[in-house]
């Protein structure tokens, strides 16, 4: 991943942060061809035309902080954050309906009802230190990113209106930077043309010198149809990295794991549970691929992989991942599309394309019980840094808190997941590497020859040391019939028909 563009990160981000609005992949791509196409329009200089392009990309990027407190007010906040994209919060009277309407959806009549009065009580309070977390949090992103002051510092607008009802600050007129007061004019007018183009303009019209800048609102109004025009036929990921102005920002090559860390914490921040989760199984990854003496590829590939496992997680509700009770049927289908989407988004990019087939394994299980695929997780013909991650994610994940439940202590979950490889869902090997690379060692022993079970293997123990099977029933505490069927399996596994055969195999493979 040498020379990685940071528009291309990006981009991939940006999928990730169409889901989270609410709204179709390729959004927030198509807004900034837009934002560019208008640009070109208003002749806009180099400098502002760059700093236009990086704040398209960069807009929403703080938008899973708050993530949780929308949720709270409205239950699925990504139906309210589709409900409310370019939406007039100085309009009382539909802002007011709007929250009777949504608030303190998915909870029983007297919830709901208290919710509503909670909401209007806190007026447009909520509303504003939403916006201002937005805004820091994409600021500290831009800063790990390496974009410079002009940029970041227009970010801070991000929300701002010209007529100075906006958040969080309440700025107005040409105090906000040019480059976001087109920004606002082309993401919105992107939403509104999937009515129509004439719809598109009418809105822009209508809200100059409230919304938008009067002057960028008549701009738009008489390119709109050569800018939308441009959109036809092209695919909005290249439009976007061809329209990027040169010199174009790369990443240095020793920081495409900070990179990939911002793409970490974007979606943890998205459900307080999960803070700190994606970084947490990259490391316990890497340390477990080391400790299977993985080739360094290997290694590299488990922990970005890790660190980008969850962008998935953006496009499905907090309503479902803060739930404290247990998930419907349908909920849990909704759980079983984030990695499906991670690998979606990973894979549109030349750059990551190779992490997303790891990342996007990583609830697939040994036996072929996991999704979204529902392969089985096993064989040289798997990567090994897919089994590592996968199995690192489980540990991490069960150590950690979740809304239906508390944080395990690492020893209980130690103990799981070597159940879980007693039960075919992973490897030994790499079950004992994650556990090593988290402190336990060791706790999971390779596995059983022929494929036997462990009571299997008690079983045999036994009989080779000449015990009946009314001896072995009462020794495990078993039934004679099961002994039976034990031994059954046992010789069919082993490839035996009598007891000496049998006790021959379990001398040479050292299980006596």
């Amino acid at each position: 991943m040498d020379g990685v563009r940071t528009a291309e990160l990006l981009t991939a981000l940006s999928l990730a942060t169409d889901l989270g609005q609410g709204q179709p992949m390729d959004w927030e791509l198509r807004g900034c061809l837009v934002a560019m196409g208008l640009a070109g329009a208003i002749g806009m200089n180099e400098v502002d035309r760059r700093v236009l392009f990086d704040l398209a990309l960069l807009r929403y990027i703080g938008c899973t902080s708050h993530a949780h407190e929308v949720s709270v007010a409205f239950g699925d906040e990504i139906g309210a954050r589709r409900h409310f994209l370019g939406f007039d919060f100085a309009d009382r009277r539909a802002t007011g309906r709007a929250v009777v309407t949504m608030a303190g959806a998915g909870r029983s009549l007297p919830g709901r009802l208290a919710t509503v009065v909670a909401t209007l009580a806190a007026g447009t309070n909520p509303v504003r230190e939403g916006f201002r977390a937005s805004c820091e949090v994409a600021d500290t992103f831009a800063s790990r990113l390496g974009y410079p002051d002009p940029v970041r510092g227009a970010l801070q607008f991000g929300f701002e209106r010209w007529d100075g009802l906006g958040f969080p600050n309440g700025t107005s007129g040409e105090a906000i930077p040019l480059a976001m007061r087109v920004l606002h004019v082309a993401q919105d007018a992107e939403v509104f043309a999937r009515v129509s183009l004439e719809h598109a303009v009418a809105m822009v019209i209508d809200r100059a010198g409230t919304m938008y800048d009067p002057a960028v609102a008549r701009a738009f109004a008489a390119v709109a149809g050569d800018v939308f025009a441009t959109l036809d036929g092209v695919d909005p990921w290249d439009a976007v990295l061809a329209a990027e102005p040169e010199p174009w920002r790369v990443i240095d090559p020793t920081r495409v794991d900070d990179a990939l860390a911002v793409l970490a914490d974007y979606a943890d921040l998205k459900s307080p549970p999960r803070a700190g989760h994606s970084r947490a199984v990259a490391a316990v990854a890497a340390a477990a691929a080391r400790e299977a003496r993985l080739a360094e590829a290997d290694v590299v590939a488990a922990n970005r992989a890790a660190l980008v496992h969850d962008l998935g997680v953006s496009g499905i509700a907090n309503s479902i991942w803060d739930k404290p009770g247990p998930l419907t049927s349908a909920e849990w289908e909704r759980v079983r599309l984030h990695p499906y989407l991670t690998e979606r988004i990973l894979s549109r990019s030349a750059a990551l394309a190779a992490l997303a087939p790891v990342a996007g394994a990583h609830h697939e299980r040994r036996d072929g019980s996991g999704y979204h695929k529902g392969v089985a997780l096993a064989g040289p013909a798997m990567a090994p840094a897919a089994k590592i991650v996968a199995a690192a994610d489980c540990y991490v994940a069960m150590t950690e808190p979740r809304a239906h439940r508390s944080a395990r202590a690492a020893g209980d979950a130690a103990r799981e997941l070597t159940s879980m490889v007693d039960h075919g869902l992973f490897e030994p090997d790499v079950a004992a590497a994650v556990l090593a690379a988290a402190g336990h060692r060791p706790t999971v022993r390779a596995a059983w020859p022929a494929g036997l079970t462990d009571r299997e293997v008690e079983v045999l123990r036994l009989i080779v040391r000449g015990r009946t099977a009314k001896d072995v029933a009462r020794e495990l505490g078993i039934s004679v019939k099961t002994v039976g069927s034990h031994v059954e399996h046992i010789y069919a596994k082993a490839g035996v028909s009598t007891r000496g055969a049998a006790a021959l195999f379990a001398m040479q493979h050292s299980l006596v």
